[in-house]
């Protein structure tokens, strides 16, 4: 496509549209790795999630946790089977949303409220529109012309 004529902004724009599946696998693939990252950090220190969950009990679920992010971000991460990485993750979040930092409030100094619910938000939309181009599954299953 020749761009000569068109604007500086104009070509941004273009640009912007042809790859705007990059930002969207980008998001992806920092909150894998984000989700993966936490799943170790529990592995190695499970009394920070037995903290953090105050006087509710955590029998299995810690292993839940623990194995849901690590799993689920590692999916994530490579965009393979992403949409049960992020679905395993669900069930964690609207937890911490509606249980334990709903209790804070907005705007609390740690603001583990609105992080909580920007993730589980990423984490819907991943589940709705899937992967992105950009993942392991748009590679394996699509055809050269981009069709499923």
């Amino acid at each position: 496509m020749n761009n000569s004529g068109l604007s500086r902004i104009e070509r941004i724009t273009a640009w912007q549209w042809v790859h705007n599946s990059l930002g969207y696998d980008l998001v992806r693939i920092f909150l894998g790795a984000v989700l993966f990252i936490r799943g170790a950090y529990i592995a190695l220190n499970p009394e920070a999630l037995v903290e953090l969950a105050g006087d509710r009990p955590l029998d299995w679920t810690i292993y839940y946790v623990m194995i849901a992010h690590l799993a689920g971000g590692l999916l994530l991460m490579i965009g393979f089977l992403s949409r049960f990485g992020a679905v395993i993750q669900i069930p964690i979040l609207v937890s911490a949303v509606f249980f334990v930092n709903l209790q804070t409030g907005l705007a609390s100094g740690n603001q583990s409220l609105e992080l909580s619910a920007l993730v589980l938000i990423i984490l819907a939309v991943i589940v709705i529109f899937g992967p992105g181009r950009y993942s392991l599954a748009f590679r394996r299953f699509t055809s050269k012309n981009g069709s499923i």
